[in-house]
């Protein structure tokens, strides 16, 4: 494995780097969010770690930019800040994992290899559908610069079709996505919310994202309706 440690405590860092090197691990350290960025970019890392209290842009941005610029290496967040706000801004920020300090060798370590295995692939913080964007964070949505108001059951379904563009959708599909299985009116729920998106995300617009496929279901255009 191939790390890059984003630390600005020199001690810390080179405790990191002695600790993951004896483990078999190449590491590169930094010390500066704005380096990280270039480096995850120029580099193909298999996870990073990342504290939060850094010099110039902190933790918290450094992960969303790298998100932003499509660096999908594993991140994992390393802080002495414990606050379940700070982990929820991280985790909600891109981040994969949480540890705070002091820590030891042996949980990095696991950790690293859970987040490795994982893989580098797209798991954007917002998801974008061509000029559709959800915020499940928020729970916001816009078409273009226009913010979309929906209800809880509409945003569900609509998060549903934005997790899997251009994938044909069943109504059981759209169902179980959306709905728990307490929910005794399932018979034609899914049509009647497919509706109601059409009638916020789409004829507002002048556009069709959201197509019917007779006998089967329904598929979110890959490109969002545009």
């Amino acid at each position: 494995m191939r790390v890059l440690v984003v630390e600005d405590d020199p001690k810390m860092a080179a405790l990191i780097r002695r600790g993951l090197g004896e483990e078999g691990l190449v590491v590169d350290v930094t010390e500066r969010g704005e380096d990280a960025l270039w480096m995850a970019g120029s580099t193909d890392y298999d996870a990073v770690v990342l504290d939060v209290l850094l010099p110039g842009i902190d933790g918290f941005e450094t992960c969303r930019r790298l998100r932003s610029e499509g660096s999908w290496a594993p991140i994992l967040l390393l802080t002495a800040r414990d606050a379940v706000e700070d982990r929820i801004a991280g985790l909600d920020g891109g981040a994969d994992d949480y540890l705070t300090k002091p820590f030891s060798f042996g949980e990095l370590t696991a950790r690293l290899r859970a987040l490795a295995r994982r893989g580098a692939g797209e798991r954007p913080a917002v998801l974008e559908v061509g000029d559709l964007r959800l915020d499940p964070a928020t729970r916001r949505v816009w078409r273009g610069d226009a913010e979309v108001f929906l209800s809880q059951r509409e945003f569900a379904l609509l998060e549903a079709f934005m997790r899997r563009p251009g994938q044909a959708l069943s109504r059981l599909q759209l169902l179980d996505h959306a709905w728990d299985y307490a929910y005794e009116n399932r018979s034609n729920v899914v049509d009647v919310y497919v509706r109601y998106l059409r009638d916020k995300v789409d004829r507002p617009f002048g556009v069709e994202s959201i197509e019917t496929l007779r006998g089967h279901g329904y598929r979110l255009r890959e490109d969002g309706g545009r």
